[in-house]
């Protein structure tokens, strides 16, 4: 707990001591204590000489157990700190030391000594990647058969849905593993990763959708956007966001022309393979340059945490796929049934959400940064628990603002879109929640309890979709439910000091 930590089995063979690992340098005592039978001379009380000595140590302490754990470490047994010291036992010796010593703890770091200090134009210019492809759909919309129905949906939309759903749980699942090789400094193997992960993925959910099928056309898209979301996870992984907004260039200047003239079929289609083109050439050449180089290491990131990332990724993609397509999916089950409310209304929110997720990252790192500063400040656990509990609901608020402000603006532009009501921006903000909150505790490595709730509140939230289920009910109690749990467990996990190592 605070003496020095040593990871090496066989310490004095050759190279051992770089190997060696020193968690915290503590004050060596200059002479253990003496026997009561060699009649020391002592002051009134000895515990004015060793406090003095520990004062440091006894100063910086967080708990009597600190001091007590050096104590013993140090050789001080239970009958020597009765006779010498007069106390009990070294835990009621550590007690008193604790209250005799005035606690003396560093202020908080320099701004420069943050490691959580987040560039905020690199967050919005990941948002920005994250939103540009959207223009993607409105750029393929004619490629799908609205008068053509196949699973209730127009043909090609439930193959799409179906790609998507698994290059969102593959890709995450792959980031994550590629991300855990370059933690531990081997870039090559992470290289390796996407470069067989992403094509892997690709071939997935392109197979996948062609399984499910629909006209050739909006096949073709799906074989493209399968292959896009591989590229660009591989870029956003090693940091190339400028490259994919690059590589996206094209379709946001086809979209622009879209709203301003009608275009041919073949010049969306030129506008689409482009994009694609240069997001797989950009990844293909910046993955190439990081695969030579020196070997890689035997044993790499947790397969079980991998596996905890990609069911997160279906289980987000699945709560977000609902939320724009739920009345899509009420009338293809009911066809019968009357239009539901407000249904015009999830195109704006979609674009709210995914807009906001630069600013999602970016109180991420936010939060970090203020749980790394509360570390250094708290004088208790319970002070520590109190500023980390706040910088969360001050983070979540801000979040929930921030998207409830870009859903009303998108709807402002958005053609013929209704005012967004209270029940379906209630919704919308409980999926926000839930994805912030759930994204917060991934970060930290609380995964398999975060994707369980996730998938939990996906798997509701699909089934009563599916039965004929209100679609503004059934994101109310999936995300209320997953919200009402994930934010409490996330107040109770992040408030353990173990959990910001």
């Amino acid at each position: 707990m605070s003496g020095p930590l040593r990871l090496v089995p066989d310490e004095g063979t050759p190279g051992w001591a770089e190997e060696t690992m020193r968690l915290r340098t503590l004050p060596r005592r200059r002479q253990r204590p003496v026997p009561a039978a060699a009649h020391p001379e002592l002051s009134p009380d000895p515990l004015d000489e060793l406090a003095d000595r520990l004062a440091e140590l006894c100063a910086d302490a967080v708990h009597p157990y600190e001091i007590a754990a050096f104590l013993e470490s140090d050789g001080l047994t239970d009958e020597q700190a009765a006779l010498v010291y007069g106390r009990a036992d070294a835990f009621t010796l550590a007690e008193d030391l604790f209250a005799k010593v005035a606690r003396r703890y560093p202020g908080p770091a320099p701004a420069d000594a943050d490691p959580w200090r987040a560039d905020p134009w690199r967050c919005l210019l990941r948002g920005l990647v994250f939103a540009l492809p959207g223009l993607a759909y409105l750029l393929g919309a004619d490629l799908f058969s609205a008068h053509r129905l196949r699973f209730g949906l127009p043909s090609g939309m439930a193959a799409l849905a179906a790609a998507t759903l698994l290059s969102w749980a593959f890709n995450q699942a792959l980031a994550h593993r590629a991300y855990g090789w370059l933690s531990l400094a081997d870039r090559r193997s992470a290289a390796r990763t996407l470069a067989l992960g992403a094509p892997l993925g690709a071939l997935l959910a392109a197979g996948t959708g062609w399984l499910l099928g629909g006209p050739l056309a909006a096949l073709l898209f799906i074989i493209g956007q399968s292959l896009y979301l591989g590229a660009a996870t591989a870029l956003l992984v090693l940091g190339q966001e400028k490259l994919l907004l690059a590589a996206l260039a094209p379709s946001a200047t086809g979209a622009a022309l879209v709203l301003a003239v009608r275009l041919p079929a073949w010049a969306k289609a030129a506008i689409l393979l482009a994009t694609l083109v240069a997001a797989v050439g950009l990844a293909a050449w910046q993955l190439g340059r990081r695969l030579s180089g020196g070997g890689a290491r035997a044993s790499g990131p947790s397969w079980s945490a991998t596996t905890a990332s990609g069911l997160f990724g279906l289980a987000v993609g699945t709560l977000t796929m609902i939320a724009g397509l739920g009345p899509a999916l009420h009338h293809a089950v009911r066809p019968t049934a009357p239009a539901v409310p407000g249904a015009g209304a999830t195109g704006p929110a979609l674009v709210a959400l995914t807009l906001s997720l630069g600013l999602a990252e970016w109180l991420l790192y936010r939060y970090r940064s203020l749980a790394t500063r509360a570390l250094r400040s708290s004088t208790s656990s319970a002070d520590f628990r109190r500023r980390t509990a706040l910088a969360l609901a001050g983070c979540l608020l801000g979040y929930l603002l921030a998207v409830t402000a870009l859903d009303y603006a998108a709807t402002a532009v958005w053609a013929r879109a209704p005012l967004i009501g209270p029940t379906r921006l209630t919704a919308l903000l409980l999926l926000a929640a839930t994805l912030w909150t759930a994204l917060l505790l991934q970060a930290l490595s609380v995964a398999w309890r975060t994707s369980g709730l996730c998938l939990a509140a996906a798997g509701f939230e699909i089934t009563a979709a599916l039965t004929g289920g209100d679609p503004s009910s059934v994101q109310l109690y999936g995300c209320g439910a997953a919200a009402a749990l994930l934010v409490p467990l996330a107040v109770v996990v992040l408030g353990r000091t173990t959990r910001h190592r």
